[in-house]
């Protein structure tokens, strides 16, 4: 796959179809959102989720804070809020490391040719 600035729901269900040549691309749609809507639903009741060697997903709590109105200046109270949080496994934190590691290199490699 050439290398994108961001990846789509689309072009993920896209790759799955090609992957799979025996999964239709109707099935592959189904299954990212049936995925993604378990993930979802997972969150909103507080449960954490952890997928082996790519990392977990939890929801964390902000605590209430000050902020202010960048209008008037005035202070506003901000409540408390939960947030969804993706803490990324070893193997993907290293993989991604050496990919970045490997295209610095290239680039700095090519750039002193």
């Amino acid at each position: 796959m050439p290398l994108q600035e961001s990846m789509t729901r689309s072009d993920l269900v896209e790759e799955l179809a090609a992957r799979f040549g025996h999964i239709t691309h109707r099935d592959a749609e189904h299954a990212v959102k049936t995925i993604l809507d378990a993930v979802s639903e997972a969150l909103v009741r507080g449960n954490r989720i952890e997928i082996r060697g790519f990392g977990s997903f939890s929801a964390n709590t902000r605590p209430p804070r000050m902020g202010r109105n960048p209008r008037s200046g005035e202070a506003v109270a901000i409540p408390s809020k939960r947030v969804p949080h993706f803490k990324p496994g070893k193997a993907l934190r290293e993989a991604v490391d050496h990919r970045t590691t490997d295209a610095t290199y290239r680039a700095t490699t090519a750039s002193a040719d």
